[in-house]
């Protein structure tokens, strides 16, 4: 067996379940979970038409690059969605089965295995795919925390210069899974700069990017950083993104990533390997929603809806929670132990959700995560306005 699987930790709905274990919820209550963020608006008809109108597909292997029309439809999204200059749907776009899938096979293709001083920085609280593809590399993750005290950004000068060495690749969020953060031009900066020092690859995880507030301010991308910042072919550089939050297809398992020309030729060698290439129906399907943002503006405006509804049941003492810029989720502070609030509010009030010190490691002195709970909005208006307050009864208790 793989000695590296012995290091990685229980998924954080792993723990979740021990941490459950023995709980009987309130039957006089209906059960409601926001503990996981799987979108649950319904699918447009447009993709669901394309799926199904291409069923033919299904008979043919598809090739790992994907087809000409979905790179130059995934190209073409990119342009307009950052005001990029042309990207070239050969050599800086690869289509992949999903965000989670590619993220995890990036660091396979990038990590030396040979190295074994080679680390992965990560954010803290993160996605765990990102601390899991890193042990199964052979490599050591380093966390940098994001909590209130930097406005839940990266402080990527907070590593001190020593302990880059040895990095290879970095991870990066934006919007930020869970407090929906969004990096700066001026973090971009520092990142790229310190990419070109010590010679790591940048992941930036961007599966979150069509969901926020503002019409006029959607939020910064990696590729647009770039560019504005004038790095030319985006060395270094790798974005993944996905339909399954932008379009509410997280069955279809439908993403992309792109970039770098260099790491996507051999990401995509890894590929071939790996036998991850994406059905021509499911192709079909993506081009549809790549050229369609009609049915996006009216996700995020379902988004926003619950956002303003249960903001103000939950976000006065003892509780403490603000307005996210990006994402479905809520980063709320905890009066008592995450942990705890998690057991009592399914057994009192029969509402789930995550601890936060689950979705975060112990490190610079402290757990970011402890003693919050992320909250997905993605059930329905009336059962998120319910849920909220049930969670507010319950903290009156407190």
């Amino acid at each position: 067996m793989n000695p590296h699987l012995a290091a990685l930790q229980p998924y954080a709905f792993e723990k979740l379940r021990a941490l459950l274990h023995g709980v009987t919820p309130n039957p006089d209550l209906r059960p409601i979970n926001l503990s996981i963020g799987e979108p649950k608006h319904p699918t447009p008809a447009l993709i669901r038409d394309a799926l199904a109108g291409a069923l033919d597909g299904l008979a043919v292997y598809p090739a790992t690059a994907g087809t000409p029309a979905l790179r130059e439809s995934i190209a073409a999204w990119l342009a307009r969605r950052y005001g990029l200059p042309a990207l070239d749907p050969t050599t800086e776009v690869l289509p992949v089965n999903g965000s989670r899938e590619a993220l995890f096979a990036f660091a396979q293709s990038v990590i030396d295995p040979l190295d074994r001083g080679a680390k992965v920085v990560c954010p803290n609280p993160f996605y765990q795919i990102y601390e899991g593809a890193a042990i199964l590399a052979g490599a050591k993750p380093v966390y940098l925390n994001a909590d209130e005290q930097s406005g839940f950004r990266v402080r990527y000068d907070a590593l001190p210069a020593s302990e880059w060495q040895g990095v290879q690749l970095v991870y990066a969020c934006s919007p930020a899974n869970p407090s929906g953060s969004v990096m700066r031009l001026e973090d971009w900066k520092l990142l790229f700069e310190l990419s070109d020092r010590h010679g790591f690859a940048i992941a930036s995880d961007e599966c979150y990017s069509e969901l926020y507030f503002d019409e006029a301010a959607p939020p910064l991308g990696a590729l647009q950083a770039a560019h504005r910042l004038g790095r030319r072919g985006y060395p270094g550089l790798v974005v993944f993104s996905s339909l399954s939050k932008r379009s509410n297809v997280p069955g279809m398992r439908s993403g992309f990533v792109a970039g770098d020309p260099k790491l996507l030729r051999d990401f995509l060698l890894y590929r071939t390997y790996h036998g991850s290439a994406m059905s021509l129906t499911v192709q079909h399907a993506s081009i549809a929603a790549w050229g369609d943002e009609e049915h996006v503006r009216e996700n995020r405006c379902l988004y926003a809806e619950k956002f303003h509804a249960v903001l103000p049941l939950v976000g006065g003492a003892p509780l403490q929670v603000s307005m996210p810029e990006g994402g479905f989720y809520l980063w709320i502070r905890t009066p008592i132990d995450d942990c705890e609030f998690a057991r009592r509010l399914q057994h009192e009030y029969n509402v789930l959700v995550l601890p936060g010190s689950y979705l975060a490691r112990d490190a610079q002195g402290g757990n970011p995560g402890r003693n919050r709970v992320r909250v997905a909005l993605v059930a329905p208006l009336a059962d998120c306005v319910e849920a909220a307050e049930r969670i507010n009864r319950f903290t009156r208790t407190l």
